[in-house]
C-alpha cells in the first residue's frame, strides 16, 4: 500500500502564516502538522511508501523536512509544478499526477496535509481490511454550518454509502466525511476516468461522491477529534487545545 499526503495547496486563507511556509509544516505544539500524520501512517505495516505532493513554491521546504525526519518508511516528495492558485491541479488532479508519475498500481491511503486528529489511523485501515472495499472516514456533526463546509454522507445499516455530496447547502444527514480515504488497487484507474469525464478536480470528496454510484464504498466512523486547519483562528485554537 502507498500513502499520499496532499500538501500542494497554497492556504491563502491562512496568510500571512502560509505566505512563505506550507500549511503542513506549520507547527502544532512542538512539531509540524505533517509529522503527526506521518507518525500515524507509520503504524500501518502494509504501507511501504509515503508520498508527499507539494507545489513548486514549497518543494524545497518538504525536501528539507524529509532530510530531517527519522522515518521508518520510504518517503517520496513530488513537485506538481504549480506556482499559485491560478494553475493548481486540485486535490484529485494531484492524486492522478502522483499515480501517473510514479506508475502506482497498488492500494492507496490518501489524507489531507492539514488535518490533525486524535484517533488511531490504523483502526481506519483495519476497518478497510474487514470490509475489503473502498473506505471513507466519517463522524456525526450536528452543526449545520459545519456540515455545509464538508462532504455530507448518508449510510445504510452496514455503513455502506448510499448518498454523498460535497459541500451541500441542504445536508441530507448529520454525517460528515473528512479528507481521508482508502482505495483498492482496482479503483485507481477510475480516478483518471473521473477526471477524463470533466468532473471537478478540486476537493478530494468529489471523487467518492462520484464513486459510490459505481461501486461499493463504506464508511468508518471514528472516535475522537479531527481538526481541519483552514484559518488563523482554527490554527490558534488547535494550538491551544494541543498545548493543554
Amino acid at each position: 500500500m502507498k500513502a499520499i499526503i496532499l500538501a500542494a495547496g497554497y492556504a491563502t486563507r491562512l496568510y500571512p502564516l502560509t505566505l512563505n511556509r506550507p500549511k503542513a509544516l506549520l507547527t502544532i505544539g512542538n512539531k509540524p502538522i505533517i509529522d503527526y500524520i506521518a507518525d500515524q501512517i507509520e503504524t500501518i505495516e502494509a504501507i511501504n511508501e509515503l508520498i508527499i505532493i507539494s507545489n513548486d513554491k514549497f518543494f524545497s521546504d518538504f525536501c528539507e523536512w524529509k532530510s530531517s525526519r527519522k522515518n521508518n518508511v520510504q518517503i517520496t516528495i513530488l513537485n506538481d509544478g504549480t506556482t499559485d492558485d491560478s494553475n493548481k491541479l486540485g486535490a484529485i488532479g494531484d492524486i492522478e499526477f502522483a499515480i501517473e508519475t510514479l506508475d502506482i498500481d497498488d492500494e492507496i491511503l490518501i489524507i489531507a496535509g492539514d488535518n490533525i486528529f486524535t484517533f488511531m489511523l490504523k483502526d481506519f485501515y483495519n476497518e478497510y481490511k474487514t470490509k475489503n472495499a473502498d473506505m471513507i472516514l466519517v463522524k456525526e456533526i450536528n452543526n449545520i454550518n459545519e456540515l455545509r463546509r464538508m462532504a455530507n454522507v448518508s449510510l445504510n445499516e452496514n455503513h455502506k454509502v448510499i448518498n454523498m455530496e460535497e459541500k451541500p447547502q441542504m445536508p441530507k444527514s448529520n454525517i460528515a466525511a473528512f479528507a481521508s480515504y482508502i482505495y483498492k488497487k482496482e479503483t485507481i484507474p477510475l480516478i483518471k476516468k473521473y477526471l477524463d469525464e470533466g468532473n471537478n478536480p478540486d476537493a478530494p470528496g468529489f471523487f467518492p461522491s462520484w464513486l459510490y454510484k459505481r461501486k461499493d464504498v463504506y464508511a468508518y466512523a471514528f472516535s475522537g477529534e479531527c481538526y481541519d486547519i483552514g484559518t488563523p483562528e482554527s490554527y490558534n485554537e488547535v494550538n491551544r487545545i494541543f498545548s493543554n
